[in-house]
């Protein structure tokens, strides 16, 4: 039986397996070594990090599925809900401790300060009431609390390493979207904001809603498609060359093959026109992804990120992606529900004509503010607001 995370100690987890399977899942670095120095003065109904509930961890005689061809089997969709409310790096305070300790963990679980009990408290809408709010009002929430204390699990101290010197300009000079303007050109506005493509590692790190990735394989590719922005990759497995390096795309060039119940997935010829958790990335990057099944519903995720022209040394970055109840990946229908470009260009011209008159009068210029003339970008606009695209002014 898989152990309830709901009615398991850490403790009877931690003793319910031996440590060989824990270095066989891969695992061992992702609990931390600390975590097993915590079993003296647990209570027997403290509820236990869901990466202890993984079937490769609590059950020592668990095997990764296989399909009728003998590749390891990844199928199904899966989402990053459960990985919301922890952050990409490591804070300070933990040093090389990879997880939480159990008051830590109770915290996180918990109503307290980022509690994920009380997030989810504060979701008041559910069924078709939810439809009718935007997307900021109705963010989605997981199923499972992880004890991870960071998404990056190497360099040990769970950072990212230092940029180099042509590192810290790209990132200086790197535009995300969804700023403060001015709104001049398209340029002035991300791939996101524009409804393209979020590339390989922001669509599927935790976002609003839509962070899902739906997994098909064949004997001799594997698919992966994106909810959001529906993105998908074919990765052929016939170990064929990349193309030319002077050739780039949003989502690279991707090749994969397997490594024991592994699908290793080597992907370059990246633009360097997105980020990788944030981080803005040459052209020479390479990703390589490691998906490794540990449950039913649970598929570690692992990505090495090596770029020498914008970090210093390589760092690997983990996310466990599970299923969840019902969820299906929708058609993303981008453009269709999009008010952002239309209202940071409404925004920016009603702030242009604040300076003006500020500028006629002799008057100071104007903080540029998110919230130009009472209008929220991230907002609809109200009826009264509204503005057709289509139709030229």
């Amino acid at each position: 039986m898989r152990i309830p995370a709901d009615h398991v100690t850490w403790h009877t987890a931690i003793r319910s397996y031996p440590l060989r399977t824990l270095v066989l899942s891969g695992l061992a670095m992702a609990l931390g070594a600390g975590l097993t120095q915590q079993i003296a003065a647990q209570s027997d109904d403290a509820p236990v990090p869901a990466e202890l509930a993984a079937a490769a961890v609590a059950e020592p005689s668990w095997e990764v599925p296989h399909l009728s061809w003998g590749h390891p089997n990844l199928e199904g969709t899966f989402t990053s809900r459960d990985m919301s409310g922890i952050p990409l790096e490591r804070p300070v305070q933990f040093g090389e401790r990879a997880s939480l300790n159990e008051e830590e963990y109770l915290q996180r679980v918990g109503g307290g300060p980022g509690g994920l009990a009380a997030l989810r408290a504060g979701e008041e809408f559910e069924g078709e009431a939810r439809l009718q709010l935007s997307a900021l009002d109705s963010s989605e929430v997981g199923t499972r609390t992880f004890g991870y204390n960071s998404y990056v699990i190497e360099p040990a101290n769970g950072r990212v390493p230092a940029l180099t010197a042509e590192g810290q300009q790209r990132q200086a000079a790197f535009r995300g979207g969804q700023s403060n303007g001015p709104y001049f050109t398209t340029a002035n506005f991300s791939y996101y904001d524009r409804c393209m493509t979020r590339g390989i590692s922001g669509s599927i790190m935790p976002s609003l809603y839509g962070d899902a990735m739906r997994i098909v394989q064949s004997p001799t590719e594997v698919a992966i498609s994106y909810e959001m922005l529906h993105d998908t990759r074919i990765i052929p497995l016939d170990g064929r060359a990349f193309p030319d390096v002077g050739f780039s795309q949003f989502m690279g060039a991707s090749t994969g093959h397997y490594e024991g119940d592994t699908l290793v997935v080597e992907t370059r010829n990246l633009t360097d026109k997105l980020a990788i958790g944030r981080y803005a990335h040459s052209v020479d990057a390479i990703l390589t992804e490691r998906f490794t099944r540990i449950d039913p519903d649970m598929i570690d995720y692992v990505v090495t990120v090596d770029d020498p022209r914008t970090f210093t040394a390589p760092w690997t970055f983990r996310l466990t992606l599970t299923t969840q109840p019902d969820y299906e990946i929708l058609e993303y229908s981008c453009h269709e529900g999009n008010f952002f470009v239309a209202n940071a260009l409404r925004a920016e011209k009603q702030y242009q004509q604040r300076v003006a008159e500020a500028q006629a009068q002799g008057a100071p210029i104007p903080a540029r503010e998110i919230s130009d003339g009472g209008l929220d970008i991230y907002q609809a606009p109200s009826s009264a607001q509204a503005v057709d695209i289509n139709a030229a002014e």
